[in-house]
């Protein structure tokens, strides 16, 4: 099976309004996360938590903290956590729209049932990526509580803005993958993604060194990846090293990215389960 249905769904006629279809959603979506929110916890939050650890605290360590090489960053836990946090997010983002999105086109065909009621794709679509952005704020949320004592952040307000810049660029994410899951028809292509996508972004869009060490033309095309405007953005508020041109930039190209992948994904949805 290629996963193009046989017999597409002909959706009613809906008169219900976006958060309208997205609210009835609720139930199954809390649900969903009752039955699986202890494999979510270890995932999301201590995974993490033991990776800023041995490579902040432990390798930190070792490294010379330089605040003209390090961004300004008074130590090298001060420079990581931030940028590693907006990957987290990044991977979180896209481990929620890969299998899980294909399992509800192709294996449970979960999608299939909620679009014979009088839901449309654009209420389906809205009430996944609402789940996924749900748990994009208790991962950072959580993780950023946790480095609070660590003494990373240099004001008050900016782990509250940087929290913002890891959710928006987590969002982003979310709905570029999303629509790109809805218009693959085998799991390979995941795989092709995160080997050639997601895991050269991680490495080299800055979370764990400046991206100035690539060479110019490395730094360049590091800046062209969405990650480095989450992981620049988280960083800037983080330290409070704030260039607000350059943050608005940043944060203008994730909105961009989110209300783009938005409408990808709606049409994604919608040409693969509607006729």
């Amino acid at each position: 099976m290629d996963g193009t249905l046989e017999h597409p769904v002909t959706a009613p006629p809906s008169a219900l309004g976006l958060w309208q279809g997205i609210g009835r959603q609720v139930d199954y979506w809390a649900t969903l996360w009752r039955r699986t929110w202890r494999g979510v916890l270890v995932s999301s939050f201590l995974s993490p938590f033991l990776y800023v650890i041995a490579m902040g605290v432990l390798l930190g360590g070792f490294i010379e903290a330089d605040p003209a090489e390090l961004e300004g960053a008074t130590s090298y836990l001060a420079f990581v956590v931030p940028g590693l946090i907006a990957a987290h997010a990044m991977q979180t983002a896209v481990f929620e729209t890969t299998y899980p999105v294909m399992g509800m086109i192709k294996w449970q065909r979960v999608y299939e049932s909620m679009l014979a009621t009088p839901l449309e794709p654009r209420h389906v679509v809205g009430a996944h990526l609402s789940s996924v952005v749900v748990h994009l704020v208790a991962t950072c949320g959580v993780y950023t509580l946790v480095m609070v004592p660590f003494g990373v952040f240099a004001t008050w307000w900016g782990p509250v803005l940087a929290f913002g810049a890891q959710v928006l660029c987590g969002t982003a994410f979310a709905t570029l993958v999303y629509g790109f899951s809805t218009r693959v028809t085998s799991d390979q292509a995941f795989g092709v993604l995160f080997r050639l996508g997601v895991f050269p972004m991680f490495l080299f869009s800055g979370a764990f060194f400046p991206v100035s060490n690539l060479g110019e033309a490395g730094a360049w095309a590091a800046r062209l990846t969405p990650l480095w405007h989450g992981v620049n953005l988280s960083r800037m508020f983080a330290l409070d090293h704030v260039t607000w041109w350059v943050a608005a930039v940043n944060a203008g190209v994730l909105v961009a990215l989110a209300a783009v992948g938005w409408r990808w994904s709606v049409t994604g949805l919608t040409k693969r389960m509607i006729t």
